[in-house]
């Protein structure tokens, strides 16, 4: 009789031990998809396409400014651009520099959720004020005043790219290391009892 009550409190101990760990182990594997989840929005609705569209415009940028004016800042007080490369200042900007700037300034206000700083880092709100003033300077090329051509807000080209890239490959690595930690906990899963 005594076997039997021992066997039975045997028994009862290792299905309880069991049902604990395999709750742990779904709590683990929760807490994982939770975590894997959130850096995969950051990569896929922010860091990555912010990523891609900075690294097409600072090689825009690069071509441009090797087709016109190279060597010399574009509005030089001390040689200014002539009527032509005005107008391709302003076809550039109006064609390919501000919709990818909009794109940008799109991503951050909608996505801004998805940094993990406790301060919306100065790069980002340098780049939509520079965003921002532009838009009024395109708004006065509409209406035919060619009058201004440049804010005083530059575009933070090496502090935003360097901010976006080191977060990106930041996020890609935490995002492969919690793929593995994710496979390997689901392969434990697998083995329990």
């Amino acid at each position: 009789m005594v076997d039997v009550e021992l066997a039975v409190i045997v028994g009862a101990v290792l299905a309880f031990v069991g049902y604990f760990a395999t709750y742990l182990n779904n709590l683990s594997i929760a807490r994982r998809n939770g975590r894997l989840l959130r850096v995969n929005r950051q990569i896929s609705d922010f860091y990555g396409p912010l990523y891609a569209l900075i690294h097409t415009t600072n090689t825009t940028w690069d071509y441009f400014r090797g087709l016109w004016r190279p060597g010399v800042s574009f509005w030089s007080s001390e040689s200014a651009p002539n009527e032509e490369e005005r107008a391709a200042w302003r076809l550039w900007m109006t064609e390919v520099f501000m919709p990818k700037n909009l794109q940008m300034e799109k991503i951050v206000v909608e996505n801004i959720d998805l940094i993990d700083e406790p301060e919306i880092p100065d790069c980002l709100l340098s780049l939509l004020a520079h965003v921002a003033a532009y838009k009024t300077i395109l708004k006065r090329w509409e209406m035919g005043d060619f009058s201004k051509n440049v804010t005083g807000i530059n575009f933070p080209r090496e502090d935003l790219l360097e901010y976006v890239e080191g977060r990106y490959k930041e996020l890609k690595a935490k995002q492969l290391h919690d793929l593995e930690e994710l496979d390997k906990a689901w392969s434990e899963k697998l083995r329990l009892p």
